[in-house]
């Protein structure tokens, strides 16, 4: 049996331990370390393990099994092996401990205020890297008086909600850990959520009993006062499976997730020469600029491939060669195409279309003269690619040179 020391003491961050056990995985560059006493927190409640050193060997995971807390380490270079009995320096990674534990108690400020708030029940918790989730269920009635259940969890109610958790840090209530034997001993706590099991109970309230922000079952680490926590920022609400996904951070990573978003819009503003108040409107006038210039460009494209058609159709009435290469120098493979629709199933006459910034040609036909086949069969001499139906194909070349053969050998072929 491993004595958990983290449960005594969340600030312990060095102590020694006696090495009760080793063993060596598949893996011979990692080896599991049982110690008599630790303060490395496993994996679990939704929260990751801490890491840290015991000896020269750093922790990489640790996990619970029965009474006991498993470290994996990395033997290292010239860290050797440890041995039994020996004891041994610990310390843990304090860095990422107190982060957990500001995004821990973050999520139960958090939740303890929906459920008061809007009767939300929290159905599921994860710590990402990126940030935490948790999933809202609306299925009891709110315990805030004259309070009507909402039917749903918009934005500005989920910003309410993040004003009031934010206040209980503000108000720096206390966040104790309750420890019970048996389920019986629990029913004086006015918890948010029904216990899943009997006995072994750790009960962590923000606040106190009788006038608790939170209060529910929970094995993970906590500061012991909300104002620790510092901040709780959400960033999105989505409909989940019947609930409410609250996309959220807490802490330094709040604070970290405020800086980068700040310097974004500083540089933004910085780059169109106004302040970060006014850059709303400054890229609303620049939208409607885009698009004013889209709109043009269209009309202009339009026009223009009404004059090409014009030009092509004097091309096709001057003569009678049974292939007719036009080249667009200032449309691309996309416009065309669009030229193309007013040829396909219509030209007895096979028609390359040759969009010279693509180095590619459409082919056009009223289908006697089967395009897709003549890409098929002879773009692959010259590098190229492209495939069609009877009435028109496309042939795609990565030098001018090879697409102007393959227009030669066509009109060879045709002729």
């Amino acid at each position: 049996m491993t004595t958990k020391l983290y449960q005594q003491d969340v600030y312990l961050r060095r102590w020694d331990a006696k090495l009760t056990s080793v063993t060596s995985r598949d893996d011979s560059s990692q080896l599991d370390l049982i110690l008599d006493r630790t303060a490395f927190f496993p994996e679990g409640g939704g929260q990751s393990c801490d890491r840290g050193t015991i000896g020269p060997w750093k922790v990489i995971d640790v996990q619970e099994q029965g009474e006991q807390i498993i470290h994996t380490v990395e033997t290292g270079e010239g860290a050797g092996i440890p041995s039994e009995g020996e004891e041994y320096p610990c310390a843990i990674d304090w860095p990422r401990r107190f982060d957990n534990m500001q995004r821990h108690c973050g999520e139960h400020i958090l939740s303890g205020i929906f459920y008061a708030r809007c009767g939300g029940v929290n159905r599921g918790f994860h710590m990402g890297e990126e940030y935490m989730t948790i999933d809202i269920s609306l299925e009891d009635d709110p315990t805030d008086a004259d309070t009507p259940r909402p039917e749903q969890i918009d934005m500005a109610l989920a910003l309410e909600c993040e004003r009031r958790a934010n206040q209980v840090i503000w108000a720096d209530e206390k966040v104790t850990v309750f420890r019970f034997d048996e389920r019986d001993e629990v029913k004086d706590m006015p918890l948010r959520k029904a216990l899943a099991f009997d006995e072994d109970i750790s009960i962590v309230c923000v606040g106190s009993p009788e006038n608790a922000s939170d209060c529910v079952a929970c094995c993970g680490t906590h500061p012991s006062s909300a104002g620790q926590v510092g901040l709780i920022k959400i960033y999105k609400v989505e409909n989940y499976k019947g609930m409410f996904r609250i996309y959220f951070e807490a802490g330094q990573r709040a604070l970290a997730d405020y800086d980068h978003k700040h310097e974004l819009l500083s540089d933004l503003a910085a780059g169109h020469s106004c302040s970060v108040d006014d850059l709303p409107g400054k890229i609303r006038g620049l939208e409607e600029k885009i698009s004013s210039t889209k709109d043009e460009l269209y009309h202009l494209k339009k026009a223009l491939i009404r004059t090409e058609c014009a030009g092509l159709d004097q091309a096709l009435a001057a003569g009678e060669d049974p292939a007719v290469v036009w080249t667009l120098e200032d449309l691309s493979l996309d416009d065309a195409f669009e030229m193309a629709k007013a040829y396909m199933g219509k030209s007895p006459r096979l028609i390359l279309l040759y969009a010279k910034k693509n180095t590619s040609f459409i082919l056009v036909s009223d289908g006697s003269v089967k395009c897709g086949s003549l890409v098929r069969e002879y773009a692959s001499f010259y590098g190229g690619k492209g495939g069609g139906n009877d009435v028109s194909a496309r042939a795609i070349f990565t030098v001018e040179e090879n697409a102007m053969l393959f227009a030669d050998l066509i009109q060879k072929h045709l002729r």
